[in-house]
């Protein structure tokens, strides 16, 4: 199989999956049904979750900073917060295509070198992940027996734990041979891999680290704030459980990870997960379309125009 028809299959796959699951959801709930109560939620709650979701993105362009000035870069906040929005936006095409695109964007206009501005933003989701890994941990003490159940059905440990071995060994190979070689691509290679190691260390030379726990934790909490909030649109759901809304949210949020920005498959995620609490499929369904409809509008809007101004902004200063 050569690289290039491999990375066709990378690109197309997510979509594939994205149409199939698209597919599967419509075919077992009718649109129709929905769109009552599309038509009488209350768009107040609505666009309050919008709101905190904007606030999410704000605080991590400007989080972006306290990992960068260890390194001696001043970037400019309005170019901090264009390139997360066309990061968001860019991942609805191709998925992580968007974090390339934001550390290309520091390259192009803040002359900060890729391979640091990239290791930043590693930096950054190994953060988001230890909070996301805390957030799971709430939830399993709160539903232990659900979370079980779900993990058992949708993994196969032993698969997964043989996957990850052979990843690593992979890796590890590939690291001794270039690091004993001493040919061009090799030396390019290494360069690359300091400066990313450099832009990961930063998360460790910081100068406001309370700043950035604080930027972190407020981030996620907007996340959930956002997807709470947002059930107050529908009657129906009014009097969900926390434990219900913070195994949507993860399930939820696994599948913006998996596809394109969990085109199709967000609401889909939420519906299993809220009827398996007994709620009802179609509140659930419907909120699932509204939560992620009412996001991704605010995502193509804000990184539309950032796509448009972000050239015109630094050739003004």
């Amino acid at each position: 199989m050569s690289p290039k028809f491999k990375k066709r299959l990378s690109l197309i796959i997510p979509l594939i999956l994205a149409v199939f699951f698209g597919w599967y959801t419509f075919s077992k709930l009718p649109v129709s049904t929905i769109i009552p109560f599309v038509k009488s939620a209350n768009y107040w709650w609505i666009g309050l979750g919008v709101f905190f979701g904007l606030l999410s993105h704000l605080s991590r362009a400007y989080r972006w900073k306290y990992l960068l000035e260890p390194m001696g870069y001043q970037i400019k906040l309005p170019n901090s917060i264009m390139a997360v929005f066309i990061t968001y936006l860019a991942n609805y095409g191709i998925p992580r295509s968007g974090e390339v695109l934001r550390a290309a964007v520091l390259t192009t206009y803040e002359d900060v070198p890729f391979e640091k501005s990239f290791g930043t933003i590693v930096a950054e989701r190994m953060a988001d992940l230890l909070v996301m890994l805390g957030i799971i941990t709430i939830t399993l003490i709160l539903e232990f027996d659900f979370i079980v159940e779900l993990l058992q059905k949708s993994f196969q440990p032993k698969k997964l734990m043989l996957l990850v071995a052979a990843g690593i060994i992979l890796i590890a190979l590939v690291v001794l041979s270039i690091k004993r070689s001493t040919s061009k691509f090799a030396i390019k290679v290494k360069t690359f891999l300091k400066g990313l190691i450099e832009g990961m260390m930063s998360i460790f030379k910081m100068k406001h680290k309370w700043a950035f726990i604080a930027h972190t934790l407020f981030i996620w909490g907007m996340y959930i704030l956002m997807f709470y909030v947002t059930t107050f649109a529908l009657p129906d759901l009014t009097n969900v459980s926390i434990g219900a809304i913070l195994v949507a949210f993860i399930s939820a949020s696994f599948t913006i990870a998996a596809t394109n920005g969990g085109i199709f498959v967000y609401p889909a995620a939420v519906m299993a997960a809220f009827t398996v609490f007994g709620i009802a499929k179609d509140p659930s369904f419907a909120f699932g379309w509204i939560m992620w409809s009412s996001q991704t509008i605010m995502i193509i809007i804000a990184g539309s125009l950032s796509f448009i101004y972000l050239p015109i902004y630094n050739r003004i200063k």
